[in-house]
């Protein structure tokens, strides 16, 4: 079984930041990523990693959001700067082995104006 523990999410002012953390166990995943989903709106995918050298940003994201991984540890993390009300939703990890997805519980990502 594959378990995904994400956490790091709360309520942080526009403008502000928080570091999402997501764990997962059992086995070195091929692709991790991170997806979003607001109140009465389709989830969404808001970054992915495979590598260092080889991610994807939704743009509504890009140059404000980094995703990054430590593969020792089988963590993805989501840096997530200038936040801004819209991006306030469940933020959900999701890794990938053997082209099975895995998701987490959900954290919550709550902006202020």
């Amino acid at each position: 079984q594959v378990q995904v523990v994400e956490s790091g999410g709360g309520l942080v002012q526009a403008g502000g930041s928080l570091r999402l953390s997501c764990a997962a166990s059992g086995s070195i995943f091929s692709r991790m990523g991170w997806h979003r989903q607001a109140p009465g709106k389709q989830r969404q995918l808001v970054a992915r990693i495979v590598s260092d050298s080889n991610t994807y940003y939704a743009d509504s994201v890009k140059g404000r959001f980094t995703i990054s991984r430590d593969n020792a540890k089988n963590t993805v993390y989501l840096q997530m700067n200038s936040l801004k009300p819209e991006d306030t939703a469940v933020y959900y990890c999701a890794v990938t082995v053997l082209a099975r997805d895995y998701w987490g519980q959900g954290t919550q990502v709550t902006v202020s104006s």
